[in-house]
């Protein structure tokens, strides 16, 4: 069965390009994503490495620690880090996981129990390790979303994802499509009309199970 929204995200002991590391006391009390790649020295994965690297400061302005997984190991890993940093002009300065038994990337349902990587092995042999998991400080799994080999991932979105989540959770509201900080925002229908009034003061019904609102 995959892991599904909400539930507790497998823990494991890896080997990182940054040391050992136990997965859910990594994670702490922090916010975590934890994005994977089939393969190191891959064109793809370094442009994506890199977008991460570059958010550095994004991430720790909300609280959130960023981990990559590839199946290769500790030491192809150290020697591509000099490739992302040389391409992005930024300082990799997260942990990327040595997944060579791909133990973290059958926990997290992205390759078959009976996966396998096969002497001379390409990219295609690991491709559905192409997936990003943002996890709360409560361990469990908030948001999950995959792309194929052929396809970067914008982190922008991955980023405003995160912003969406730390907002819903934080102030119980919900968020309308497209939604970027400082926009209106949805109030449930769980919560009445009093109820409403009484934590977000005015608010816009535009159907009765529909209701925006501003943070304030």
């Amino acid at each position: 069965m995959g892991l599904r929204i909400n539930d507790t995200v497998p823990d494991f002991e890896a080997d990182t390009s940054q040391g050992p590391i136990r997965f859910h006391e990594w994670i702490g009390d922090s916010w975590a994503i934890l994005f994977s790649h089939p393969k190191d020295f891959t064109p793809v994965c370094t442009t994506e490495f890199g977008a991460v690297a570059q958010l550095a400061e994004e991430w720790e302005k909300r609280g959130t620690k960023v981990i990559g997984v590839s199946v290769d190991g500790v030491e192809d890993h150290k020697r591509w880090i000099g490739d992302i940093e040389s391409y992005s002009g930024a300082n990799v300065g997260f942990p990327i996981i040595a997944d060579e038994d791909l133990k973290v990337a059958k926990a997290f349902d992205m390759l078959p129990a009976e996966a396998y990587l096969p002497d001379g092995r390409t990219p295609a042999d690991s491709a559905t390790v192409r997936s990003v998991f943002i996890i709360g400080p409560d361990k469990q799994l908030k948001l999950s979303m995959t792309y194929p080999m052929t396809v970067g991932r914008n982190f922008a979105e991955v980023l405003r994802a995160l912003d969406a989540l730390q907002a819903t959770t934080q102030f119980g509201i919900a968020t309308p499509a497209d939604w970027t900080v400082g926009q209106d925002v949805i109030i449930p229908p769980s919560v009445s009309d009093e109820d409403a009034s009484a934590k977000f003061g005015e608010y816009e019904t535009i159907f009765p199970y529909l209701r925006k609102t501003r943070l304030r």
